[in-house]
């Protein structure tokens, strides 16, 4: 989920919920022992998944991850079709400061210049606009401002007008700060953390480092269907994560609940009357799911219904299903779900309701571990729950006389 809704739910996890460690890159589904009883659970699929490591689009565990559950899905008697698709691309390979000895972690601003500047610090008052800058001297100098009130182009902006080599923003909050300068930035800029902010002393010299690449990514749609179908129906998550973050919930929760549904479904009519898809390139913008409306459009005009699962795999609060008055209606009877007719943003279900495709978003709120190193966390039960939740509406939905 590449931002967070417009009705976060920050709840406290609770102890029951089901620990699955991400090993880093470089692991593989060998790593992790399965037994037959369990091979191709959500559980054993969890920890084989996580193993890879952070699912960014266009990385060696976003493809391994993606062929991983193809077997499974193939296994299970359908044919499965690659969509690929480019796109543009501006990575951070690792940025930060070096402040006294210390290493201070920092995320390059997208649109940022790299390259590694050692000078001073000048700490400017307020958030760094013009009026800031009076009666400073910031030429060849690191400028320091804190996150609000002008946008981060503005800031750079004014830091290079008044001289300065490069501009580190404080965020308000302890947390990372990823946001984009829009058009190129000559400047190195690096967001950090509030935490961060009392080691940034006025006068001191530091290195500031910027790590960037600008690229081109290979990203891929799994689709999964039996020969011949026509689908009036689209189960669909999001494979992919942010850099650094495993994606524990955001997203293979919704990755697992529907390859649930896909193994349920085998030998049902609804197998013939389904796509299921695990869309890639979400966090930079919902681009799998915009370029599979845009490559399949009669396919997209057939639809009845198009069902997204994101972050589901966490918060014991009732799940939430967002969307179409005819999709909400089916789910009003169901234990456990939250029916609320209008349109949610932020996830791939809407390239399809920009179409015209009925949508219903499944989701269960923003954790606290959202787009963070510790997305390691999924409970198996809230994922089974959204895998029968959207088994009972697809059948629904499909079912005689539709």
């Amino acid at each position: 989920m590449p931002t967070p809704h417009r009705r976060p739910t920050l709840r406290p996890l609770l102890s029951a919920l089901l620990l699955i460690p991400a090993v880093g890159a470089g692991g593989s589904a060998a790593q992790t022992t399965q037994t037959a009883a369990e091979a191709g659970s959500i559980e054993a699929n969890a920890r084989a998944v996580l193993a890879f490591g952070p699912r960014v689009t266009g990385s060696p565990a976003n493809e391994q991850a993606r062929a991983f559950l193809e077997t499974q899905l193939r296994a299970l008697g359908y044919q499965t079709q690659r969509q690929t698709f480019t796109y543009p691309r501006f990575d951070d390979l690792g940025s930060g400061v070096q402040v006294a000895g210390q290493s201070l972690a920092g995320a390059a601003l997208q649109g940022s210049a790299g390259g590694t500047v050692t000078a001073a610090l000048v700490r400017v008052p307020g958030a760094g606009t013009a009026e800031d800058y009076r009666g400073l001297n910031v030429t060849g100098k690191i400028a320091v401002v804190r996150r609000g009130v002008t946008a981060f182009a503005e800031k750079a902006r004014q830091a290079r007008v008044a001289g300065a080599a490069g501009l580190i923003i404080v965020n308000t909050e302890d947390r990372e700060l990823r946001g984009t300068l829009g058009d190129p930035e000559p400047l190195p800029v690096l967001a950090v953390r509030a935490g961060h902010d009392s080691a940034l002393r006025p006068g001191a010299t530091v290195t500031l480092n910027v790590r960037v690449r600008q690229g081109e990514v290979l990203a891929q749609n799994l689709i999964a269907f039996r020969a011949g179908t026509a689908p009036t129906v689209l189960i669909g998550a999001h494979l992919d994560s942010v850099q650094g973050a495993p994606g524990a919930n955001d997203n293979l929760s919704g990755t697992l609940a529907v390859v649930d549904v896909a193994r349920r479904a085998v030998n049902t009519p609804l197998s013939a009357r389904a796509y299921f898809v695990l869309f890639d390139g979400e966090e930079d913008g919902l681009l799998g799911a915009r370029d599979f409306v845009k490559t399949n459009p009669e396919l997209v005009r057939g639809l009845k219904g198009m069902l997204n699962l994101d972050m589901v795999g966490v918060n014991a609060a009732p799940l939430t299903a967002t969307g179409h008055p005819t999709l909400t209606a089916l789910t009003r009877a169901l234990p456990g779900v939250t029916a609320v007719e209008g349109r949610e943003s932020g996830s791939d279900h809407v390239p399809f309701d920009q179409a015209g495709v009925p949508t219903l978003f499944f989701h269960r709120g923003i954790d606290r571990n959202y787009h963070q190193p510790g997305d390691v966390i999924l409970d198996p039960a809230l994922v089974r729950g959204t895998a029968d939740a959207t088994l009972a509406v697809a059948q629904a939905l499909t079912g005689p006389g539709n």
